[in-house]
């Protein structure tokens, strides 16, 4: 089975699961859902999320611009928000990005661009300030400072695609560089070792914290992002190093051996003692916390350091998760976050980057278990765990493209 002739039962299926989610008014008739995630203006779970995927649709001519608008318009009815809970995956900046990624292709959305991105400027800037703060007092970071879902470098993601020679592009870039420096009181723990769960919280269970490995909430998403930076060549100081010290780190905790290299989600501090993760602890293959993310972040940093020995590790770690049926079974749900389709999305783009044709000839399997495990429905809409992603991840693999500004850009993948 090869890619291209799995590309049309992909792509078909990426159309039928964009029809179902057409008309906003029937996705959520009446009242808006409960529950933050699934507000308008959440990317995660709300109506910019399903937004994403018609516009993806519209900007590569196999979907309509009306329907596009008419998700965006529903993306940003109501009060926008621009406070502190605002992020890439919320409010003003998760707006800004689709919006960015509809003016693209459509002179249509310029001014409301325009609004956005002042407000993005805005919670940036303030999000920078406290950071800075943060670190001349020595303490450490809390997960929504740095993380890609809350914190800067998911704003670093939004600001590098939207205009990567900007102030605020180059500023939010040297506070990541400034992250991985170490604190004034050196403890044997990186400088973004968090002093919480990976809930985000205190926990019993974390009393020392933990060190977070994942894209969605740990360094994994600081390391792509940088990379990327440099690969894009902004001319940010200290951008390599700062990679350098952080693959460093992964380095360090990587397990496996060299045909099936793997990385542990988080370690706690007693595991820092005991120097050692337990095989048991392998994270499942989904973007969040496993292969999927890990491999695609030291991927990226090989690239932009010239490595190529860290090149082929990553596209060794995301072909083991690919031919392991056992690493498969661990991932039956669906969605870019914890399911199938952030795997077939993050091993589309390591092989498309480097033209790994072991990659590549794994891509149809996959899809086939995605379509199958679709079509027992039904599923929840939403983009970050529902049908719109798994939509996304098979429109991108039927149509072998996705021209920039780069939709998986809030994954931290392009």
């Amino acid at each position: 089975m090869t890619t291209t002739a799995h590309a049309p039962v992909a792509l078909s299926t990426a159309d039928k699961l964009a029809d179902a989610l057409a008309d906003p008014t029937s996705i959520w008739p009446g009242d808006r859902p409960s529950g933050g995630r699934a507000w308008p203006q959440s990317l995660a779970g709300g109506a910019s999320g399903i937004a994403l995927l018609h516009i993806e649709r519209a900007r590569t001519g196999h979907g309509d611009w009306d329907t596009a608008h008419a998700w965006l318009a529903a993306a940003v009815d109501g009060a926008i928000s621009a406070a502190a809970n605002a992020n890439l995956y919320f409010g003003a900046p998760a707006l800004a990005f689709i919006t960015h990624r509809a003016a693209s292709a459509s002179s249509r959305y310029l001014r409301l661009l325009e609004r956005l991105d002042a407000a993005t400027l805005a919670v940036t800037r303030s999000r920078l300030s406290a950071a800075h703060q943060r670190i001349d007092r020595g303490e450490r970071p809390p997960m929504e400072e740095f993380d890609l879902i809350q914190g800067l470098s998911g704003l670093g993601a939004y600001h590098l695609s939207r205009h990567p020679h900007h102030e605020i592009t180059r500023d939010t870039l040297s506070y990541l560089v400034r992250l991985t420096e170490p604190l004034s009181e050196p403890t044997g723990l990186p400088p973004w070792w968090m002093n919480v769960a990976p809930t985000g919280a205190p926990h019993p269970d974390y009393p020392g914290g933990h060190g977070n490995f994942g894209l969605a909430h740990g360094i994994g998403s600081t390391l792509a992002v940088l990379s990327q930076a440099l690969l894009s060549g902004v001319p940010v100081p200290g951008m390599a190093n700062a990679v350098q010290r952080i693959c460093a780190w992964t380095d360090h905790w990587r397990q496996g051996d060299d045909a099936q290299p793997w990385w542990p989600g988080q370690v706690t501090e007693q595991q820092v003692a005991d120097r050692r993760v337990h095989s048991s602890l392998r994270p499942r293959p989904s973007w969040c916390y496993g292969v999927s993310g890990t491999a695609r972040a030291q991927q990226l940093a090989g690239l932009a350091l010239g490595d190529a020995d860290r090149v082929q590790a990553a596209e060794r770690a995301i072909l083991s998760a690919l031919r392991d049926p056992v690493q498969q079974g661990q991932l039956p749900e669906i969605g870019l976050c914890h399911g199938m389709a952030g795997l077939l999305q993050a091993a589309w783009r390591i092989g498309a980057d480097t033209g790994n044709p072991e990659v590549t000839a794994e891509l149809p399997y996959l899809a086939a278990r995605l379509i199958r495990a679709l079509d027992d429905g039904p599923h929840d809409p939403e983009l970050l765990d529902g049908a719109a992603g798994a939509a996304l991840a098979l429109h991108t693999l039927g149509t072998g493209r996705a021209p920039a500004p780069y939709w998986d850009t809030f994954l931290a993948l392009a």
